[in-house]
């Protein structure tokens, strides 16, 4: 087992551009329209949801067939009101020509409570995407009445809690046909007794941070425990969060959580990484009940043996063989665990063996995802950084403020290798970035990148890579025994001499959400030899498309 070895890097690694190199990504959130700046609304108390916020989500709202943008921002505090719209969460409808239209007022999206994440999820099977936002403070359940308008049903659903909810993520665990929801609670805060903070000098040991006062940590105080809720398909939600073993007993604080398949038994298991604390991971037992695995699994702990400040959940097939990796966003000062699925969940993290830990231990990374940016059918990564103390850029602990999102590309599931932050390119921005969510915003086949970025305006990573691959999206509609969107469904490509998986997820990364459409990068590769949908219903079926290159709809009982 390595022991951990704390790296010191210059700040300069963490902003500094390279002269030379392959320009993957451009920045274009300003002249795309992208212009709204969030807010965290900071205090000289320096509240810790001041640090967090918040999530985005890429989803395409009106079913027009380009994906939408979905900003969760801040709010007044200790009121948590968002009457200012400087405060508003923002909706951004795609208008098909590479620019964006803010649409936050008429759709009625405008949140209450603070923001803090955002999962996407058919919840009712009317063929519309709903939005579920959770806040510090109550959460909000946005239902789609189809004509762009969104109604807040939260209340009436059942799903509100109070306090701090973090990551969210719909499916289908019990084999229904409905979505259901998982909300990760944080930690129990209250603006009427905060701990010690601020540059007057702290007293409790978790307000500071080498020997510095900064904005209080997690330790210490209570954590919020987790909730399951139940689709009852009335419109209705129950709480069974203590029947399916998935309650958080000992409190931990949640943030990134996602239901996948993580040991392909056909069942939505659930994964949670939590803050400072061990990790979930609960294996369905297809009886309504999970099992406890963290532990036994190795996503509890790093290779080191040491909890870790989890913040984003990423997962992909990156050796396409059929297992999904799961990457883990932490801390800075640490190294940011990759753990290979060994099959039946046994999990094993070899970041270091990757090329991942060592550079990226001065990063303070949050959103991340798995994607293809080069279409040459390996998964590559990329993950969202930027740092929760701007007194890192005062004292010299080797990291800095604001930080550049960081690429990794896959070299045929052996290695990742760093791709260069050219200057003047997306990926040499310096950023408070937070969440993340990647999606074809411009259906050409490449797949972008939207950050949130704290106290800034978004960053949109526009695919501009110069290679000539060829590809295939697929946008997949359930049948009535499975969600209308397909989420949980598991897809394979063969082409180009390689087997692809791809997985419908609602959640994940840093309390945000993907392109919900498989994307698959397929090479030099001019026809597709075969695709297998594995439907939540438990339905195989196989499907044939007449090309490449295309976005192709698959319906559930149309395949052989």
């Amino acid at each position: 087992m390595k022991a951990f070895i704390p790296i010191v890097i210059g700040a300069g690694a963490l902003l500094a551009g390279s002269a030379t190199g392959p320009i993957v990504f451009e920045e274009i959130a300003e002249r795309s329209g992208l212009t709204f700046v969030s807010d965290s609304c900071p205090t000289p108390n320096k509240n810790q949801p001041e640090t967090m916020v918040a999530g985005v989500a890429l989803f395409d709202y009106d079913n027009d067939g380009y994906l939408d943008v979905y900003l969760v921002n801040g709010a007044a505090i200790p009121s948590l009101q968002k009457e200012s719209p400087k405060y508003w969460n923002r909706l951004y409808h795609n208008n098909h020509d590479g620019t964006f239209t803010d649409v936050t007022g008429k759709a009625g999206v405008a949140g209450v409570g603070y923001g803090m994440g955002v999962a996407i999820g058919d919840y009712d099977n009317d063929g519309w995407p709903d939005i579920f936002v959770s806040n510090f403070g109550k959460n909000r359940l946005y239902h789609n009445n189809h004509n762009g308008t969104f109604t807040d049903v939260a209340e009436k659903a059942g799903v509100t809690l109070g306090n701090w909810s973090a990551g969210a993520t719909w499916g289908d665990y019990d084999g229904d046909g409905r979505l259901d929801l998982f909300v990760a609670g944080y930690l129990h805060w209250d603006f009427n007794n905060l701990p010690n903070s601020g540059e007057g000098g702290a007293t409790n040991a978790f307000c500071t941070f080498r020997g510095e006062a900064v904005a209080c940590g997690p330790r210490g105080l209570k954590g919020e425990p987790d909730h399951l809720f139940h689709n009852n398909g009335d419109g209705a939600f129950t709480d069974v969060s203590e029947k399916a073993g998935v309650a958080d007993k000992p409190g931990y604080y949640g943030l990134g959580a996602l239901f996948v398949d993580i040991n392909n038994d056909g069942k939505l298991d659930l994964l949670v990484g939590n803050d400072s604390t061990p990790n979930y991971m609960y294996l369905n037992k297809g009886d309504g009940t999970f099992d406890d695995v963290s532990y036994a699994s190795g996503f509890a702990l790093n290779e080191a043996g040491r909890e870790t400040a989890s913040m984003g959940i990423a997962v992909g097939d990156y050796q396409n063989n059929g297992q999904l990796a799961i990457f883990d966003t932490t801390f800075s000062d640490d190294y940011k665990p990759f753990y290979r699925n060994e099959g039946d969940g046994n999990l094993t993290d070899i970041s270091y063996q990757l090329g991942i830990a060592e550079i990226s231990v001065p990063f303070l990374s949050w959103g991340d995802a798995f994607l293809d940016y080069d279409n040459d059918g390996w998964k590559d990564l990329l993950m969202s950084d930027g740092h929760v103390y701007p007194e890192a850029d005062k004292y010299a602990w080797g990291t800095s403020w604001k930080q550049r999102p960081m690429l990794f590309r896959n070299i045929e599931g052996k290695r990742f290798e760093t791709v260069p932050a050219v200057e003047g390119s997306g990926l040499a921005v310096v950023i408070a970035g937070r969440g993340m969510a990647v999606g074809d915003l411009f259906n050409d086949g490449k797949l972008d990148a939207v950050i949130n970025v704290m106290d800034g305006h978004p960053v949109l990573l526009r695919n501009v890579s110069a290679d000539k691959n060829h590809w295939l999206e697929l946008k997949l509609v359930g049948g009535p025994k499975s969600p209308r969107d397909a989420v949980g469904a598991t897809v394979y490509v063969t082409a180009n001499g390689m087997k692809q998986r791809g997985d419908v997820l609602s959640g994940g990364s840093y309390l945000s959400t993907n392109d919900p459409r498989p994307h698959f990068g397929l090479g030099q590769a001019t026809t597709v030899d075969a695709i297998e949908v594995h439907w939540p219903s438990g339905k195989v079926e196989k499907f044939t498309v007449s090309g490449v290159d295309r976005i192709v709809t698959i319906t559930e009982g149309t395949g052989k």
